[in-house]
């Protein structure tokens, strides 16, 4: 039977008679396989005319999945993919799949729904293709992308103070080489900011009403105007914050399971207990009311819930693991809480917060002081992180003088605790220099002005020149430092634009799947692994184990010997 052919070359838009479709079968002898398949043929003849594409040769596919994302490229060639951050997640990339290339896509960090969206752009099933020639992208994607990273992966990733900087052989799921949303590139620790003013509005409350400083005839305007400053960062602080959640929750997730920044989600409840104490008397002239403090209190007790319970049961958000000065801004939240306590006239829940807080900063001072030698590696760089120390015994200190009144024995003592890490720090000033400007400094000054407020309360018990000159020093120097902080925030912010650049902690990969090796650097073995072959050589246990190896390797030549 003569058949036309309808390869490319011969095709010239006239009609084709598609009989190529027949599926192939095993020759058989006989009429009857030549009956059949001119059944078909006549059959297939007697169909309405169909216009078909020229046939094109199938091409083979190769699956090439993204790190960390599981987002899987189609290709008929096989190429690595480009360390910029593009190939992450697919999205912004030139390569995407079903895509046409567009740039700042960062729908992999968005919301669930925004999730189950970005899915339907990828490449739908053809008619016949079963489930399993079908690439499962999206389970892979939300499954790689939604779950927690693990705490030690962001020790293994990131470098600094802060945690915030990419180690230079690490990659992202987000592009390096483009200026992400502005809410990916807020961080949380913009709380900083509130929680350094509100404290200042605290400060100028005292020197204007403090008998120690009463010489000074500070008028109560400064602190009005404090708090309102205060209070205006902290709504907008929120509002902005809450919009990322709304938009962006991956991201927000990143951040609490971040070691050091999920301490600062304790923040914005402070600053409120902040702005409650630190209210000036036009605006509270009598006692406030227990609700605030129930409205403030509950938030921070149920994340010490959380968290307190991680460091007590163990696993792989320990306080040995975990661990960073920034710790101590969960505990002083219990401090704070029992100054309001007090305030409101709630006696006993301020004694159980404040017996809550110090059994707790002495196991984080104690873990950060020795660095057990099973905890992760911490920066070697002295930075204002280090002045979380100073927070919690100056707070400690206020508490017990506001639940007592009076600044007694145990009070001191954490005052002077508080003191010494203090002048511990100021002399080496030359360690603070060198370090780039980052949001997360503002939360660093609060200390500060917490222990100057220490120190006024100290002035008020033992009254002398000394005691006084040093709460006017350190009340001048944690203003100053304010000062400049809040005159660098504006120029990051509106003259250089430089305030919120990306936030590349957040985009880091859930596990590491090269060795540094591939890159040309040497994976170094683990020192645990070091120091226990260290000791084992030099040990006489490794005699015995030399000499049963001998033993060993002797008789089985001997034994391949006789065979």
């Amino acid at each position: 039977m003569a058949k036309r052919s309808s390869s490319p070359s011969s095709y010239n838009g006239d009609r084709v008679i598609d009989v190529h479709q027949v599926f192939p079968e095993e020759k058989q002898e006989g009429n009857e396989e030549t009956t059949r398949i001119g059944h078909k043929v006549g059959k297939r003849l007697n169909q309405p005319i169909k216009f078909r594409e020229p046939w094109r040769p199938q091409k083979s596919f190769s699956r090439q999945v993204s790190l960390e994302t599981g987002f899987a490229a189609l290709k008929d060639d096989r190429r690595v993919l480009a360390r910029s951050g593009r190939s992450f997640g697919g999205f912004a990339s030139d390569t995407r799949v079903g895509g046409d290339g567009k740039k700042g896509d960062f729908n992999i960090f968005r919301t669930k729904s925004a999730i189950h969206k970005q899915n339907s752009m990828l490449p739908l099933r053809k008619e016949g293709e079963t489930d399993f020639q079908k690439p499962d992208i999206s389970v892979d994607l939300d499954e790689s992308v939604n779950r927690s990273v693990p705490a030690g992966r962001y020790f293994a990733a990131l470098r600094g103070p802060e945690l915030d900087q990419v180690k230079d052989y690490e990659d992202i799921l987000l592009p390096k080489d483009e200026k992400w949303p502005f809410l990916l590139r807020f961080p949380i620790g913009c709380f900083g900011i509130c929680l350094g003013l509100s404290s200042q509005a605290i400060l100028w409350r005292n020197l204007a009403t403090s008998p120690a400083t009463k010489f000074l005839h500070i008028t109560p305007l400064i602190n009005l105007f404090l708090w309102l400053l205060a209070l205006a960062a902290l709504l907008s602080v929120s509002i902005t914050y809450a919009l990322k959640c709304a938009f962006y929750f991956e991201a927000v997730r990143r951040e609490y399971f971040h070691p050091v920044r999920i301490n600062f989600f304790f923040a914005p409840w402070i600053v409120c207990m902040f702005l409650a104490i630190g209210a000036p008397p036009r605006l509270a002239p009598g006692r406030l009311h227990p609700a605030i403090w129930c409205a403030f209190m509950a938030p921070i007790f149920l994340l010490e819930l959380k968290i307190y319970g991680q460091w007590l049961s163990g696993g792989k958000r320990r306080l040995c693991k975990v661990a960073n000065p920034s710790s101590h801004l969960s505990v002083v939240g219990n401090f704070v809480g029992a100054i309001l306590a007090s305030k409101v006239g709630w006696q006993e829940p301020a004694k159980f917060l404040w017996a809550v807080g110090f059994s707790h900063y002495l196991v984080v001072f104690v873990t950060l002081y020795q660095r057990l030698p099973t905890s992760e590696a911490l920066p070697k760089e002295l930075h204002p992180v280090y002045s979380m120390f100073i927070a919690a015994p100056s707070a400690a200190s206020i508490a017990w003088e506001t639940i007592y009144g009076e600044f007694d024995g145990l009070s001191r003592t954490c005052y002077f605790i508080a003191l010494f890490l203090y002048v511990s720090l100021v002399v080496r000033l030359n360690f603070f220099w060198g370090f780039r400007f980052s949001v997360a400094w503002w939360s660093y000054t609060f200390p500060m002005t917490t222990a100057s407020l220490a120190t006024i309360k100290y002035a008020e018990q033992v009254p002398g020149l000394l005691s006084k000159g040093l709460a006017l020093t350190l009340s001048f120097m944690s203003s100053t430092m304010v000062s400049v902080l809040f005159i660098s925030t504006l120029l990051h912010a509106f003259v250089w634009h430089s305030l919120f650049p990306n936030d590349l902690a957040i985009a880091i990969t859930k596990k590491r799947n090269y060795t540094g090796k591939a890159y040309g650097k040497e994976k170094k073995p683990s020192k645990r692994a070091y120091d226990i072959r260290r000791w084992t050589k030099q040990s006489p246990l490794s005699l015995v184990s030399s000499i049963t190896k001998q033993k060993v390797a002797n008789k089985d030549f001997n034994g391949e010997a006789k065979v």
